[in-house]
């Protein structure tokens, strides 16, 4: 078991894909963090079919940056006026089926205004949609063992943890290689933990403290993004060519990955802080 393990950062990303929230707690929820009453990944930004959309293709989303404000989540972007979104659930909302990787999910349409205010910021036609009070989107039990878990609009799990320790390792190899080291929400995790050795979150049974817990499952096979400047919306050096000389994981088809997806498995509706101590408990 690792010994004092703690929880170095917290971060929500209200709309799927777009700047993050440092905050210093959240409530641990059976389908993400939540905080200030805002979700992980309650929003997300489709095209009109309702294919999700991501820095992938549009790396400016970067710079839509959301801040809990009162009753709304207000949303800027460079140039833009900001928009206000009432964290209040509209009845009336038309339904959307929209698709995320393998999931077909009906959402909460948000309406031409945000639409058209999204689309100015990417310069693309697109829809706002919100995850609904109503719907529930299972995990895939591949990875859980069997286990029932649930998510929003998260690529595939409720949330992602990272040792600190794995992007110090990953900055001690980019600066042999005369290169700048990165920061952590190139990563978007959601829950950052220091004390473990590198990489030591692949092994870990489970996190917990009291009736609160969290069980690994699935490494986080890695994309593009972490070469977006979160600051900035603007692509650089992509570090998954560092990552890939040993970081290729057999078990995911030789994907590279840092970070491990994550389950609630006990403590729904507990809260997470930044600094409480976690037992981290090693599968063995």
């Amino acid at each position: 078991m690792a010994t004092d393990t703690r929880i170095a950062a917290l971060h929500i990303y209200p709309i799927k894909s777009c700047a993050g929230i440092a905050v210093p707690e959240a409530a641990f929820h059976v389908s993400g963090l939540v905080a200030g009453g805002v979700h992980d990944r309650e929003w997300m930004l489709v095209t009109r079919e309702g294919q999700f959309l991501t820095q992938r293709e549009y790396p400016r989303m970067a710079c839509i940056t959301p801040r809990i404000d009162g009753d709304a989540v207000e949303v800027s972007a460079p140039g833009m006026p900001p928009l206000r979104l009432p964290l209040a659930h509209d009845a009336l909302a038309a339904s959307m089926t929209v698709q995320v990787w393998d999931s077909s999910v009906p959402a909460a349409d948000c309406g031409d205004a945000a639409a058209a205010w999204f689309a100015d910021v990417l310069q693309a036609p697109c829809r706002l949609v919100r995850f609904r009070p109503d719907v529930r989107r299972p995990t895939s039990i591949k990875w859980t063992g069997g286990v029932p878990a649930e998510t929003r609009f998260a690529d595939g799990y409720p949330v992602l943890l990272i040792g600190q320790a794995s992007l110090d390792d990953l900055n001690a190899k980019l600066a042999l290689a005369g290169r700048a080291p990165l920061p952590m929400d190139r990563f978007r995790p959601n829950l950052v933990v220091s004390g473990l050795d590198a990489f030591e979150e692949d092994y870990l049974a489970s996190l917990s403290d009291g009736g609160v817990a969290l069980r690994p499952v699935k490494p986080c096979a890695r994309c593009p993004i972490p070469a977006i400047d979160q600051a900035t919306g603007i692509p650089g050096p992509d570090p998954l060519d560092i990552l890939q000389a040993y970081r290729a994981n057999p078990r995911m088809e030789g994907a590279v990955c840092m970070g491990m997806n994550c389950i609630v498995t006990a403590g729904a509706g507990g809260t997470l802080r930044v600094d409480q101590q976690l037992d981290a408990a090693i599968a063995f």
